[in-house]
């Protein structure tokens, strides 16, 4: 069984930064998980407690 502890918390200013790439600059989903080191899954939550999605 995973703890908090163990889970990784990215700052809501990153969570942003990593939505806006989709939005305002057109980079695919699964590109981006990659590159910010998420799972997709995750941006996709981010975008949609944005309200960006």
């Amino acid at each position: 069984m995973k703890t908090d502890k163990n889970r990784r918390r990215f700052m809501p200013a990153y969570k942003k930064d990593a939505v806006a790439l989709v939005t305002e600059q057109g980079c695919v989903i699964p590109k981006l998980a990659q590159t910010v080191d998420t799972g997709e899954n995750n941006r996709r939550r981010w975008q949609r407690d944005l309200g960006q999605g």
